[in-house]
């Protein structure tokens, strides 16, 4: 019997070890793992490079408090603004925690120049920005929602797609638009880059925030660091986490300097956030992250990846709907029973998650081998053919 609150509907199957894109359970078998941690494990289970990292740091310091200067911490800010749109940065303990932090910054700024109505943030109909009370109501999932009101105030919402809505939304007290540029728990829905660059048009017209959330996206998911660098924009403010830590809870804000300087002292806090043993896994992941040829690597090996998948749905179309996805942040839509499909790829020996819509998410680790990308492509053309004779 578990303890364990039954919150999660968790999968009858435990591990005792995992090395790269592999997983090894508990009664000897061994999986392709495509989830990895839901695209928290940029660089597989149990990579050398992180393990070193964290252990070296564990013999020194794990823990102080933000009252104290944290040299790794400074390090990593330095690093990330240096390679992105950011002049500053927040760390924080998960994608959680850094949504509700950039619905903070957002409502800060506008309240430190004076205008304290301008507090409402405009996001998409159906969108994940985490679990806590605040981000549930800004997902504006009824299903989320259920059973934890009352509701949560100061969020407005606009379908997916709908530009006359999005326009319409807008208000004299809308602070900030906030979207995901690749939404992963809704569907593997990839905003255009034109799109992007539109928001950032209405944003600049209206002087108001854009906050994109590139929690499970970014840290080089979409082959470049942040989804959005495809099109060329500069937000305001980004909620960044599972990636960045490697499978090490992390998370970050990254803002530019005129919402940062309204984040004065006491305005917000966090007890773990930014400690130095998270820093150092963080600097780590970093370091490989920008090693020379590495994310061109990521955009090389995602796009044979979406080929292969669509070469599947070719074969296979009364069973995959569509191929959808950007970098290796992908998704199967199905015509049946995406849940009936996942257990039979798990038979199988591939580990998938299951997203909205109907979608199968695939999830590979960045470092991921061609050959691996190839044994996946055989199970899923395997189950495709399996499925079809029943």
């Amino acid at each position: 019997m578990s303890h364990l609150v039954k919150n999660y509907n968790r999968r009858k199957i435990a591990f005792k070890r995992g090395k790269g894109s592999y997983l090894y359970s508990t009664n000897g078998k061994k999986y392709l793992d495509f989830v990895q941690g839901i695209a928290v494990n940029s660089f597989g289970h149990s990579n050398p490079y992180l393990s070193k990292a964290i252990n070296k740091q564990t013999k020194k310091v794990w823990h102080v408090s933000n009252a104290f200067i944290i040299p790794e911490g400074e390090k990593l800010a330095k690093r990330l603004t240096q390679k992105t749109f950011a002049d500053y940065v927040l760390f924080q303990n998960s994608g959680a925690e850094a949504t509700e932090a950039a619905i903070k910054a957002a409502r800060r700024y506008f309240y430190a120049i004076g205008k304290p109505n301008k507090n409402r943030i405009l996001c998409i109909k159906n969108s994940f920005h985490g679990r806590t009370l605040g981000a549930i109501f800004a997902s504006g999932s009824k299903k989320m929602t259920e059973g934890f009101g009352p509701k949560v105030p100061g969020f407005d919402h606009f379908k997916f797609g709908d530009h006359n809505g999005l326009k319409k939304a807008i208000t004299k007290n809308t602070a900030a638009i906030m979207c995901e540029t690749a939404m992963g728990e809704s569907g593997i829905k990839v905003i255009p880059e034109w799109c992007l660059k539109g928001l950032r048009k209405i944003c600049n017209k209206r002087k108001i925030l854009l906050i994109l959330d590139e929690v499970q996206c970014g840290v080089g998911r979409s082959g470049k660091f942040f989804a959005f660098d495809y099109a060329k924009i500069k937000p305001d403010i980004v909620p960044i986490a599972k990636g960045i830590g490697g499978g090490f809870p992390l998370g970050a804000v990254l803002m530019n300097k005129k919402v940062a300087s309204t984040l004065t002292a006491g305005s917000h806090g966090s007890t773990f956030g930014g400690n130095p043993l998270a820093m150092s896994v963080g600097n780590a992941v970093m370091d490989l992250i920008f090693k020379k040829g590495f994310l061109k690597n990521v955009q090389k090996i995602s796009k044979y990846f979406m080929v292969e998948l669509k070469k599947i749905k070719e074969d296979y179309p009364e069973i995959i709907k569509e191929v959808r996805g950007i970098g290796l942040l992908l998704g199967l839509q199905l015509h049946g029973d995406q849940t009936k499909f996942i257990k039979e790829l798990e038979k199988n020996k591939l580990l998938t998650i299951k997203a909205g819509e109907n979608v199968i998410r695939i999830l590979p680790p960045l470092n991921v081998r061609k050959q691996e990308i190839d044994l996946a492509i055989k199970i899923i053309r395997n189950t495709c053919n399996q499925e079809s004779n029943l």
